[in-house]
This record gives structure tokens, sequence and C-alpha cells, in this order.
């Protein structure tokens, strides 16, 4: 792993300290990774919920269907997040 040097406000570094205390994390690493892997995720999410934004806009008028086929058709091709 990379070694890096960050600064924190004052709130964070004490919400760090108390996660680590509680034993929620072995490390203020392991809190700081856990959060930037949060993120990353919810923007891949973001991402691909545009991507469905983006193809139904260009795709035009929906053929008629019942809410439970419509919903099973958007599951389909929706990620595990």
């Amino acid at each position: 792993m990379t070694r890096q040097s960050i600064s924190l406000t004052a709130p964070n570094e004490e919400w760090l300290k108390n996660q680590v205390k509680a034993e929620e994390f072995s490390s203020k690493s392991e809190a700081i990774n856990y959060l930037i892997k949060q993120a990353r995720t919810q923007d891949e999410y973001y991402d691909f919920v545009r991507a469905k934004i983006d193809k139904g806009e260009k795709s035009g008028f929906a053929k008629k269907q019942t809410r439970a086929e419509m919903l099973a058709e958007f599951k389909k091709g929706m990620p595990d997040v």
C-alpha cells in the first residue's frame, strides 16, 4: 500500500479517533480506505443509473407494460449494490 499524508479538520479527526476507539475499524487508514471505497461504489452506481436514464431517454416511447413487467425488466440489468 502507498503511504499518504493528509490533513483533517478537527471534527473529522475526532470522528476517526472515535471509530478506532469503538473498534469499528482497526486503524484510521482502514476507516479512510472504507470511506473511499464507499464513495467509489456510489459513483459507479450513479454512473450506472445515469447511463440507464440516457438509454431510456434515447429509446423513445415505451411499450405498454404492467408494473411487474417494468420492474422485472429494470432489475434484469441492475448490478448488486
